[in-house]
């Protein structure tokens, strides 16, 4: 049970741009809902302003991006100017999918908060976003399991 203190994590899951693959995104999806999170997920080649408004009209606390396309170093830097302009500046921003290792730090500097390359464990995935939730929203969240 969770305190009054700590709260459900609600986590908007996107493909970004024009991936035609979603299958891991939806085992993320749901291995994010078994681990006690809410999780809503908005299908296939999303445009950075439609993941935005999604995450705005949804109230979550994290948007997790899955792009397999290599396009990530230039579809990323829209997601996080939009959400500048929206105001998501406590919102976690993690991306996985087929990412070069050499590309993680590129991705941090943009201000993507977790990478999560190929064989990112799915107990690493969800321990490391209630982390990144916990210091970045400064809210206690229900521990994952």
């Amino acid at each position: 049970m969770m305190s009054q203190q700590q709260k459900r994590i609600k986590v908007l899951v996107a493909k970004l741009g024009l991936d035609g693959h979603d299958r891991g995104a939806k085992v993320i999806a749901r291995a994010l809902k078994d681990a006690g999170m809410e999780v809503v997920y908005t299908g296939l080649r999303q445009t950075p302003e439609q993941i935005v408004k999604a995450a705005v009209q949804e109230d979550v606390d994290v948007i997790g991006i899955s792009i397999l396309s290599g396009a990530h170093l230039e579809l990323v830097p829209l997601v996080v100017n939009k959400m500048k302009e929206y105001g998501l500046n406590d919102v976690v921003l993690v991306v996985g999918g087929v990412i070069p290792p050499q590309d993680v730090p590129k991705l941090k500097e943009m201000g993507v908060d977790e990478v999560f390359l190929p064989g990112s464990s799915l107990k690493e995935i969800t321990e490391k976003i209630s982390k990144a939730v916990e210091t970045k929203r400064g809210i206690k969240v229900g521990n994952p399991t």
